[in-house]
């Protein structure tokens, strides 16, 4: 994160499926806007009250791009984390626009009313188990070394 960034997490739901485009240097991007509306308890009328929902436009990049979109839809609560940005520009008119956006860092689904299964994926440039913590493989058998030890023990 640059000096100046402005951080945020942001709790709400996808109000359409995540688009994934690519660049045309073959780099992933998904957009999608996330709307999240405030809520709070009128105890005069004993019922909750929407506030006025916020509707950012969040980009993801690369990994992240394509596993928003493999695994969010419409509709889903997600939380969401990356940088508030601006967006400026002028329309054919002459008028000065801007917009916030969310660059994201990371997002997934909320837990707090769902339940969800995680899949961890596996990158391109590495092997299949090579030296993963998470993996569900068989341990190895009983006497055989450990990779990269040739039967020596490790201290």
């Amino acid at each position: 994160m640059s000096v100046g960034e402005t951080p945020i997490t942001v709790v709400g739901n996808l109000t359409d499926d995540p688009e994934l485009r690519f660049t045309p240097a073959g780099v992933a991007l998904a957009k999608f806007t996330i709307a999240s509306t405030p809520r709070t308890y009128d105890k005069t009328t004993g019922q909750w009250r929407d506030g006025t929902a916020l509707f950012l436009r969040a980009t993801a990049w690369r990994e992240i791009a394509e596993h928003a979109a493999e695994s969010l839809t419409k509709g889903m609560r997600v939380v969401a984390t990356g940088r508030l940005v601006q967006h400026n520009w002028q329309t054919d008119q002459g008028e000065n626009r801007s917009m916030l956006g969310l660059d994201l860092d990371d997002i997934g689904p909320s837990l707090r009313f769902a339940t969800a299964k995680v899949t961890r994926a596996q990158r391109a440039n590495t092997p299949a188990l090579a030296a993963d913590p998470w993996s569900t493989a068989a341990p190895a058998p009983a006497g055989s070394a450990p990779a990269g030890f040739g039967g020596e023990p490790p201290f």
